[in-house]
């Protein structure tokens, strides 16, 4: 049993050896976060039980990876340590706890700050002048990145204001924003050169480039979160040395709070887990650290890590699992996507068994095969996906390729891929049933006709029970057919109904959004109906006018023509219009009226007195393009609160940034 225990304990060991070089030394990891915490407690749980067996070499004993030999080694004065890490809000109570115990006081103030997702590295100043930078390598000795550290554009080289100390080491977090992020792999792309995994990765891969030039022209930032060794006095709390640090120019996270109890630092966690997804950068967790110094001294050092700090971890936005079996789904459009069924697995905050695969091009770039161990990731409200596939652990044995199907897997037509192309589709429209269901649902839904109550399982009901074919018949239901539906009755039937015959009531643009054309999205429709004014002029246009649409281009021009050319879409429309579906008249808008006409503006973060949707119609009525993403092309940001990468990518291009009040002052001119 003993040697059981210990070859155990030895396995995991050298698994997370090697899993440490890959994160660390190769910036290339093969395994999520989540996976690499998973096996560190597993050893950890095994070493409490038996610490007999605790080696001196241990993972858990040590901090992060060998300093690489290309770059010149530095020796810390004081060591870089890691932090524990919690998972739960116990935990977090639990450290709280025993840092009160430990203390012998009874209201123990944190600074609390975000986790970065980044590299950590110290950067020294004699006389306030920046001097060297290194990486943490194990904790004890780094690499010497002074000439890549002192590209970065936030870090000053001089310290500025009094009271500096002659001697300052900093510590911080080196990373990448979002957009830079983002701009760097596409450039890479384009360069087909090899991109990065994510933006941790593509800051420590960027800081540990022998030559400056390159580091230089990679977007990183940095924010310190401690102070190291120095001369003289520094304030002994946590948050006020941060706010001294700022005083000097050395850029500290905004985020940085001092806050007293758990409640208050269950309150952050869960206050910066919600605006996660706004921030310009990636963060994986909070930490906490105790305010006090005089207490942080008193609490101590464990091996590894301080007992006076913790890192409390958000939920995996990555987790390893196993794809079990692909399916594939027939979509409103007859876009045929690839869905993997996977060993279930608790990531972002939810259990998910299915992952998305996208199309048949994506499933040969990852090498895809079932029965393969894949990481996959979902991120806030994203739908889950395969991110990678982990090639090591393929047993070729136990795994197979994956076959797209000819046919469409609902009623067996042919499929179709149209060059340009990466969908593959099914050819049969709405007769085939699987479309059938989700143009209905289209049709139905909250940014089309808005119809309440015919929700997915009324319409797969109504499809299934063969009442509905297409969304034209909807309006030919009775309220005896409805109730007579499982689990509906004559309360729900009657509802129905009426919502149905207050959805007539609607605008041509909405309509238009309803039919499910393909590409035509709200602002598409939108556009068509102010240029077009009526249904008739849209269906009578050809190809080249429609192409005169803000935009409309030729494919998007060629999915309109032919949409309005198939005998089955022309018979819907017309009962439609026959069952009493009807607009207001569009008026006709002098061009000179359009005072935004050319304009394109992106809308971002959230506003008191107009809700985003009021605020995209306004400016669509005066002619403006309202876009999703910032580019070159975009001619102004308006920005409500908590605004993230997109208010960030425009600062960056030197984009004009307008706020609500300025945005209400221009819409009442």
């Amino acid at each position: 049993m003993s040697m059981t225990i210990k070859t155990e304990i030895t396995t995991l060991s050298t698994l997370l050896e090697d899993y440490n070089y890959q994160y660390y030394v190769l910036d290339n990891p093969t395994v999520p976060d989540s996976e690499y915490d998973r096996v560190f407690q597993q050893l950890q749980k095994l070493e409490n039980e038996h610490p007999q067996y605790i080696s001196s070499n241990s993972p858990t004993q040590k901090v992060g990876g060998v300093a690489l030999s290309k770059f010149d080694q530095v020796t810390h004065q004081q060591p870089m340590l890691s932090l524990d890490n919690t998972f739960t809000e116990q935990g977090l109570s639990d450290f709280i706890d025993r840092a009160i115990e430990k203390s012998a006081t009874n209201d123990i103030a944190f600074c609390i700050e975000p986790k970065l997702d980044g590299l950590a590295v110290s950067i020294i100043y004699e006389d306030g002048i920046f001097i060297q930078a290194a990486t943490r390598g194990d904790g004890q000795t780094g690499e010497n990145v002074t000439e890549n550290v002192r590209t970065i554009a936030n870090i000053p080289l001089k310290l500025r204001g009094n009271n500096i100390p002659a001697y300052l080491e900093v510590r911080g977090e080196v990373f990448m924003p979002k957009a830079g992020f983002e701009k760097l792999n596409a450039r890479l792309q384009a360069a087909q050169e090899k991109s990065f995994v994510n933006p941790r990765n593509a800051a420590a891969g960027s800081l540990r480039q022998l030559d400056s030039k390159i580091a230089a022209s990679r977007p990183l930032s940095f924010y310190c979160y401690s102070v190291g060794v120095f001369s003289g006095d520094l304030a002994n709390s946590q948050y006020q040395r941060m706010q001294q640090l700022k005083e000097w120019g050395l850029p500290v996270s905004s985020e940085v709070q001092r806050v007293i109890g758990v409640s208050a630092c269950q309150k952050y966690y869960d206050d910066i887990l919600q605006k996660r997804t706004q921030l310009p950068y990636e963060i994986d967790g909070v930490v906490y650290k105790v305010d006090d110094i005089a207490i942080q001294d008193k609490l101590g050092f464990v091996a590894r890590a301080p007992r006076w700090a913790t890192a409390y971890k958000f939920p995996a936005e990555e987790a390893l699992t196993v794809i079990e079996n692909v399916e594939f789904q027939v979509g409103r459009t007859g876009a045929i996507t690839p869905v993997a069924k996977l060993a279930p697995v608790f990531v972002g905050g939810v259990t998910i068994s299915n992952a998305t695969l996208h199309n048949k091009d994506e499933i040969a770039r990852l090498d895809i095969h079932i029965g393969d161990h894949v990481v996959v990731r979902r991120a806030g409200d994203v739908i889950p996906q395969v991110a990678r596939v982990i090639l090591e652990k393929r047993q070729v044995e136990n795994c197979k390729p994956i076959k797209f199907p000819s046919h469409c897997p609902v009623c067996e037509s042919a499929l179709e891929r149209i060059e340009g192309e990466a969908t593959i589709r099914c050819t049969g429209g709405l007769y085939c049933a699987a479309q059938r269901k989700q143009a209905i649902k289209h049709f139905a839904s909250r940014k089309a006709l808005n119809v309440d109550g015919l929700g997915s399982k009324v319409v797969d009901l109504l499809v299934d029970h063969n009442m509905v074919k297409n969304p034209a018949q909807l309006f030919s239901l009775s309220e005896q057919q409805i109730a007579s539906l499982p689990r509906m009755g004559d309360i729900s039937a009657k509802k129905l109904i009426n919502s149905l015959q207050v959805s007539k009531k609607t605008t041509l643009s909405r309509f238009l959004y309803s039919l499910g054309i393909r590409e035509v999205g709200e602002a598409t429709a939108n556009n068509l109906a102010n240029h077009y004014k009526t249904i008739t002029a849209i269906q009578e246009a050809s190809i080249e006018d429609l192409q005169r649409v803000s935009d409309v281009g030729d494919i998007v021009a060629k999915h309109i023509y032919y949409f309005f050319r198939q005998e089955h879409n022309i018979e819907v429309i017309e009962q439609l219009l026959t069952q009493g579906i009807h607009w207001p008249e569009i008026a006709t808008v002098e061009e000179s009226e359009l005072s935004l006409l050319g304009q394109t503006f992106v809308i971002t973060g959230s506003f008191n007195k107009l809700s985003r949707a009021d605020i995209k119609s306004a400016l669509q009525t005066l002619g403006a393009k309202v876009a999703g993403s910032v580019s070159k092309k975009t001619t102004t940001v308006i920005a409500g609160e908590a605004a993230g990468s997109k208010l960030t990518k425009a600062e960056e291009l030197g984009i004009h940034i307008m706020d609500e009040a300025a945005l209400l002052s221009l819409l009442n001119q």
